[in-house]
């Protein structure tokens, strides 16, 4: 071997050992399970009581954006003429998604895709924002980043993401973990910057020493038939599975980006790309209860069901369900809504609210 080629090789193992340092600092590589801290500013928010009526809100709030945007990933290739909202229409949506959360007043909050130093949401901390014009109704919180890096090279992002979940609650809130679901197929490279879809998990103290399970997620959206989505459905079934088979009452909201039984034929034909004909969602709606109801949202009624406004000029009104709660047989549902009325302007996605009771003490 030469002297200029061994200086050659050695060069590039150089530089090929320096972008990786500096694609490992810049990214994001979350555990598979992770305790994260609970925040409660009043110490002495109440405890739930057995038996007792609780009223619940999931809402994709889409970083606050609004819905005078096309996005670039609005569209199937990547066409879409926006890159990211202005600060005043951000301003505005936050005081919308206020004002509704204030109106409902659920007594817990559900909330996906909220940003935090993120370029595309002009690098604000938006649960810190919602937070400052709710801090009487919730004292209690706990959050879970899904997708984190200081840089991704995309160009129609080139820069940080932090988008989140979170959960936020009237009630006293014990535990909170981040649990990693499976995340989808890429090459090495790619893997490092793409979301890590999860389950935002906490526990909520009873009276009487039990605990109540609450989980908060949003799962991936990509092409039907992929085996990351299943098998992040099936990972959220064995959990709730588990807590089944423990006796502890548990329920489940989000952004499960999975359509109900009926509405795939539904769908114009162009808008059905990213679903499967055979959701993958019935591994949970064919053990547990789910809100809409596949009879609700495929149903006369459906239109009332439908909680996604996607940011599509060929669209002009709701026309699919992905948002759902799930929950324990041994929570009784009392009434349930998808509030439509006053909402289709704030995100793409439209607040699913229930009310239920807890199960009475043993």
């Amino acid at each position: 071997m030469t002297r200029l080629l061994r200086i050659t090789l050695l060069s590039l193992l150089i530089i090929a050992g320096l972008l990786t340092a500096l694609i490992y600092s810049l990214t994001w590589r979350p555990e598979a399970k992770e305790t994260l801290p609970v925040s409660c500013v009043a110490p002495r928010a109440p405890t739930l009581l057995p038996g007792q009526a609780l009223k619940v809100m999931t809402w994709n709030v889409q970083y606050l954006a609004g819905k005078n945007y096309v996005f670039w990933y609005d569209t199937a290739d990547g066409s879409g003429p926006d890159d990211r909202p202005t600060v005043e229409d951000m301003a505005a949506s936050l005081d919308e998604v206020a004002r509704v959360i204030r109106d409902e007043q659920p007594d817990i909050l559900l909330l996906q895709e909220l940003d935090e130093n993120a370029k595309p949401s002009h690098y604000q901390d938006q649960l810190a924002l919602l937070q400052e014009r709710l801090v009487d109704l919730y004292p209690c919180s706990a959050q879970a980043f899904d997708w984190k890096a200081d840089f991704v090279p995309n160009l129609h992002i080139f820069g940080s993401v932090g988008r989140k979940l979170a959960t936020l609650s009237r009630y006293q809130i014990e535990h909170a973990e981040r649990l990693q679901l499976p995340a989808p197929e890429a090459n090495i490279l790619s893997r490092q910057f793409q979301p890590k879809p999860a389950l935002l998990l906490t526990y909520l103290p009873l009276s009487d020493g039990g605990q109540l399970a609450v989980l908060n997620t949003r799962l991936d959206g990509d092409a039907p038939g992929r085996s990351a989505v299943q098998d992040q459905v099936k990972t959220t079934v064995k959990l709730l599975d588990k807590f089944e088979g423990r006796g502890t009452p548990w329920l489940i909201g989000g952004d499960f980006n999975l359509l109900p039984l009926g509405q795939f034929l539904r769908l114009d034909a162009t808008k059905r790309g990213q679903y499967s004909p055979d959701s993958e969602l019935h591994l949970l709606w064919d053990k547990y209860p789910m809100i809409p109801s596949n009879s609700q949202s495929s149903g006369i009624d459906r239109e009332q069901w439908l909680t996604n406004f996607p940011n599509d000029p060929s669209v002009d009104g709701p026309d699919r369900t992905l948002d759902y709660l799930f929950y324990s047989p041994r929570i009784k549902r009392v009434e349930a809504k998808v509030r439509q009325e006053d909402t289709l302007r704030i995100s793409n996605h439209l607040p699913v609210i229930a009310r239920f009771l807890l199960p009475a003490a043993q």
